[in-house]
């Protein structure tokens, strides 16, 4: 299952979104300094390109710890020497960790049903709330 939440509201053309997407991951892969300093260096360069990578990162979430994790692998165990073993074993990790992203995407889904039925009740009952205030 794949979440809409992860495509961009006005996609970007593939030869924007290619060098974008490289950026993004590279500085995924080095943390939230990584971050902080291209944000800094976007400032001293062009302020406008600073205020966006900001705007981007509290946008994202990335300011707060909270990065895009998905694209690295969770898991490293080194080779067994059983190239078979290895295979079922990265398999199967692979297989836990689609899982386990379906699972967050289903408790994501559940929780917005939660609230949509919890917001929908709130209206029903303001709406029959009975007009006993005729004011003075």
């Amino acid at each position: 299952m794949h979440s809409a939440s992860h495509m961009p509201a006005y996609p970007l053309p593939s030869r924007v979104q290619g060098p974008l997407t490289r950026a993004r991951d590279w500085l995924d892969a080095r943390g939230k300094a990584a971050w902080i300093i291209a944000m800094i260096l976007g400032f001293v360069v062009f302020w406008p390109l600073g205020l966006a990578l900001l705007g981007y990162m509290i946008w994202s979430k990335r300011m707060f710890g909270c990065s895009n994790r998905r694209a690295q692998a969770r898991y490293y165990a080194p080779s067994t020497g059983n190239s078979a073993f290895d295979a079922y074993r990265e398999e199967t990790l692979k297989r836990l960790e689609d899982e386990h992203r379906e699972f967050v995407d289903f408790l994501q889904k559940l929780r917005e049903a939660k609230d949509k039925a919890e917001f929908d009740q709130f209206m029903q009952n303001r709406d029959q709330k009975p007009e006993s205030y005729t004011g003075a």
